[in-house]
């Protein structure tokens, strides 16, 4: 009898253990699933954060609503229905998000602006009565838009008819091409001996694309050039939005009809009267900003060495090449960082990354050029007769009007190491995750 009470005794003792360390276990399996489950909501979260672009020019105290307003609206657009955010003032919140309705497996989330610069970003994973919480920030930053990904973006169609060559200096990709071509079912026409070294990628899916003679994409001319390198139905980007009349403060000099147009010119923070519409018949050089009020034609039929910057202050929305900016002769450029270091020049100094932003003027392009430093855009480009060369930066065509390249305009995108937003652009407001701000918390 004693040995049975001993040995049921023991027999109690190893199953009241056993029974705690599998409760133990138990909450041990649970607690991790909890922090699994945070950890997937950050990751779902992370996601959608990840797509939230808010314009520049946005007011720092109304940042966080349009951020918040972009999150959620990114949601309902892509019919998520499972992630039901909502935001105030100063929090965006989560409820819970289901993972596992059978084991109570879910995760809800907390977005709170710290300052000027972070948000707080808190997701707590459930399992059963098992709750654990993740904490990680995110910093405010900028970014270029994808447009200047491209050596050449057109909203409208794109022509070229000749011997043109569009190649990159480095690698073919800084040639790619995008075209939106929404009201022409003809994106891109290509004739004679004509060649695109990068891929193109066209937003209308049931665009056409027209090669003929010795036409070529991406090395490969006909049927494969098409096959291989044009993408049709691509997701539409946004085109960045032109800030001329940031310029007009930099001017210190004026052009209109008592200016005599037809002697060699040295022009330095000039604005071109509206109505004036010049004609510069000899060699201008040109330094800092060059302002040209809309409406005016600016005609450059001399050779052009240009310093600076050229700035058409005209209606994004007109198509009608009414207003034009044209170099006829041939253009001498140079950065803005070679200006001479006198006091006129200091601030524009640091407007780096644009040649030429021109929103409503049609601008045209007719003599050669060895470099254009920066990016070029405009309400319609066209590069005609023997002008071609190296371009530092994208070229950006706003019109829906068909952008034509034709004669001998071989142009060569350099965009090796150009992250900055060029000047006279708006950047995005994004968010950028802080790896190093990754930590658990007890609520």
């Amino acid at each position: 009898m004693m040995f049975v009470l001993v040995f049921s005794a023991l027999a109690v003792s190893i199953a009241v253990f056993s029974g705690t360390n599998v409760r133990i276990a138990d909450n041990q399996c649970k607690a991790d699933s909890a922090r699994a489950c945070a950890e997937s909501g950050l990751d779902i979260i992370r996601y959608w954060l990840n797509r939230v672009a808010i314009s520049g020019t946005t007011p720092m105290e109304m940042q966080f609503q349009q951020i918040a307003a972009s999150f959620c609206n990114d949601l309902t657009l892509n019919g998520i229905t499972n992630i039901p955010a909502s935001y105030t003032a100063s929090t965006i919140t989560i409820p819970n998000v289901t993972l596992n309705q059978a084991e109570g497996q879910s995760f809800s989330a907390l977005i709170a602006r710290l300052d000027n610069d972070t948000l707080q970003l808190d997701v707590t994973g459930l399992c059963g009565s098992f709750t654990r919480t993740i904490r990680v920030n995110y910093e405010f930053g900028q970014r270029a838009h994808t447009i200047f990904d491209f050596g050449v973006a057109t909203k409208g169609p794109l022509s070229l008819a000749g011997n043109i060559d569009l190649a990159g200096v480095n690698i073919s990709v800084e040639s790619s091409v995008y075209i939106e071509s929404a009201e022409s079912l003809l994106a891109l026409s290509i004739i004679g001996n004509s060649h695109i070294a990068g891929d193109v990628s066209i937003v209308n899916p049931i665009a056409d694309v027209l090669l003929q003679g010795k036409a070529g994409i991406g090395g490969e001319s006909g049927q494969d050039a098409i096959d291989n390198h044009v993408t049709f139905g691509v997701p539409p980007s946004e085109f960045p939005e032109p800030t001329p009349g940031y310029f007009e403060s930099f001017v210190t000099n004026i052009v209109d009809s008592k200016t005599d147009t037809t002697k060699q010119a040295v022009l330095e923070n000039v604005k071109i009267l509206a109505g004036t519409n010049p004609t510069f018949t000899r060699r201008v050089t040109l330094k800092g900003v060059v302002f040209v009020e809309a409406p005016n034609v600016v005609i450059f039929a001399g050779s052009a060495d240009v310093i600076g910057i050229i700035v058409g202050d005209g209606d994004i929305n007109d198509d009608s090449a009414t207003n034009r900016i044209e170099f006829r002769g041939n253009v001498s450029s140079r950065p803005v960082t070679d200006l001479p270091q006198t006091p006129q020049f200091a601030a524009i100094r640091n407007e780096t990354g644009t040649f030429a932003v021109a929103p409503g003027f049609h601008l045209a392009f007719g003599g050669s050029f060895d470099t254009l430093n920066g990016a070029i855009a405009a309400n319609g480009i066209q590069f005609f007769g023997n002008a071609g060369g190296i371009i530092n930066g994208s070229i950006i065509n706003y019109s829906a009007e068909d952008m034509t390249l034709t004669g001998n305009s071989d142009l060569y995108f350099n965009r090796s190491g150009l992250t900055e937003v060029p000047s006279g652009f708006i950047p995005e407001i994004i968010l950028r995750y802080d790896p190093t701000s990754y930590t658990e918390v007890a609520l």
